[in-house]
């Protein structure tokens, strides 16, 4: 009999904090000009878009091996993510509209198109996809000897209440007393206003709009990123280096393979080899 080989061992995993939603993210844009890694320590994802980030910095990140690229799922396999969800679509009539809607060029297009008059079959749709992109993540991870732990959430306790001692002339407001809101509790509520609002017009947008407005979203996004990794990573030739610049939405504009509430679409190839993009 041959004798086991005691020298064989078991890769070792990493835990890693993955951040799901961010790597869920890069799993579906295979837009050609974007590049996504993971940083193995943290769990954050980088994204980098061709003619908006520095050069540099993504040659540095490329080459650090705390950072793991990210290979996006094909569009071919997306495609078949579309054909084999509109049969289990109950409803004749929008199965039919969306047989018809993956036929040729534009496909991913008005397949979000369709469904975004159908409330709860798009919702359905959203976690199908969710499903195939963990299936292709947790392989993914697993490949690469990583195991996803959860992500600390991060709380600050609240300050406990100083001795207030009144001016001469003055009187201390009694305990209890109803004290005039504080700055942080008026901003909360305003930023809270604001992403109503946000979405109050999105509810009104057509989807050329939408596309507009989670462009400028998608360079806001990105240029926080490169603030935060330039914050972080201080020490390059005395100054910050960002993955993007302040330039124009529509020059920062990456096209997602997302069709979800952003309104966007990949460049991927039709199932006939051709480009998969509305001219």
């Amino acid at each position: 009999m041959t004798e086991p080989n005691s020298d064989a061992t078991e890769p070792v995993m990493r835990e890693v904090p993955i951040d799901w939603e961010a790597l869920e993210n890069a799993f579906e844009n295979n837009a050609p000009e974007v590049h996504s890694y993971l940083q193995t320590m943290s769990g954050d994802v980088i994204r980098i878009v061709d003619g908006v980030a520095d050069p540099q910095t993504h040659a540095r990140i490329a080459s650090d091996p705390r950072y793991l690229r990210i290979e996006a799922v094909s569009s071919r396999e997306q495609y078949r993510w579309m054909e084999r969800y509109i049969p289990t679509v109950e409803d004749p009539k929008l199965r039919e509209r969306l047989e018809v809607s993956i036929d040729g060029k534009g496909a991913f297009r008005r397949f979000k198109d369709v469904l975004m008059a159908f409330g709860p079959e798009r919702e359905r749709w959203f976690t199908y996809r969710s499903e195939r992109l963990r299936t292709f993540m947790e392989a993914w991870l697993a490949a690469h000897n990583i195991k996803a732990v959860p992500r600390t959430e991060w709380s600050v306790p609240p300050a406990e209440p100083e001795a207030v001692t009144a001016p001469e002339g003055e009187q201390v407001p009694p305990a209890g007393a109803v004290a005039p809101e504080s700055h942080d509790l008026r901003r909360g509520r305003n930023i809270e206003s604001l992403r109503q609002r946000l979405h109050d017009h999105a509810d009104a947008l057509g989807p050329r709009d939408l596309e507009s407005v989670v462009a400028f979203a998608d360079f806001l996004k990105a240029r926080r990123t490169a603030r935060s990794f330039a914050h972080h990573h201080p020490t390059h030739h005395g100054h910050r280096d960002e993955l993007t610049s302040d330039v124009p939405p529509d020059e920062a504009r990456d096209d997602e393979s997302d069709l979800r509430d952003d309104g966007s679409e990949p460049d991927m190839p039709a199932p006939d080899g051709g480009s998969d993009q509305d001219k």
